[in-house]
């Protein structure tokens, strides 16, 4: 039984409705792109090229916060707590989270060259297997930089470095500590001690107070 007439023209009347549909909806994208979209890409300048790069930038999706270049990323919230008041150090490592840090870590001069390459590259090992990632670069016969991508590890590896023998000095943010092993460093460690008993003394005082 043959079809009727508008049945077999069907299927190319939906095909020239959506070619219609199709160059229409192209017509209106086009009317309203601005005039230098319209040119031939040959043809575009610097001003244009520069234009079709703000649009793609646009259209992207902005990058997580940790992927973004260091200067680009919001600075850390450091959140003030009244009992840390007597310890900078803390607020230090709060400031720097996520953020590159560097640290000048000076071995003693009885060391030679090679024996300071050598310790230093043993303690980067002993900070990573602590899970304090930091990169290591000699800069002096007996000085090497160690490189936080994480600041606030940096007070942490120097908690563990100056217990180390051969260790002479370190610094972080223009701060100096000597190891514990030399003379300046022991009275330091000293006077550490010294400070945290009479912290101890007041928060127990202060905690008596309040009860």
């Amino acid at each position: 039984m043959a079809r009727p007439a508008v049945l077999r023209a069907l299927p190319l009347l939906l095909f020239l409705l959506f070619l219609v549909s199709f160059s229409s909806s192209k017509k209106f994208e086009e009317e309203d792109k601005p005039a230098w979209a319209k040119k031939d890409i040959r043809d575009y300048s610097d001003a244009d090229l520069e234009r079709l790069l703000e649009q793609w930038d646009e259209d992207e999706e902005p990058l997580p916060e940790d992927e973004l270049p260091e200067h680009l990323r919001p600075q850390p919230q450091v959140h003030f707590d009244p009992s840390n008041i007597g310890n900078p150090e803390d607020l230090l490592k709060m400031s720097k989270k996520g953020r590159t840090l560097m640290m000048f870590v000076q071995v003693k001069d009885e060391l030679s060259p090679s024996e300071a390459e050598e310790v230093t590259k043993l303690w980067q090992s002993s900070l990573y297997n602590s899970h304090i990632q930091a990169e290591r670069y000699m800069v002096d016969e007996r000085r090497a930089i160690f490189m936080f991508k994480d600041g606030s590890q940096a007070w942490e590896a120097k908690d563990f470095l100056l217990e180390q023998k051969d260790l002479r000095e370190c610094s972080v943010e223009n701060k100096v500590y000597h190891g514990y092993y030399t003379p300046e460093g022991k009275k330091e460690k000293e006077e550490a001690y010294a400070r945290k008993l009479e912290a101890q003394k007041v928060n127990k005082k202060k905690r008596k107070t309040e009860l």
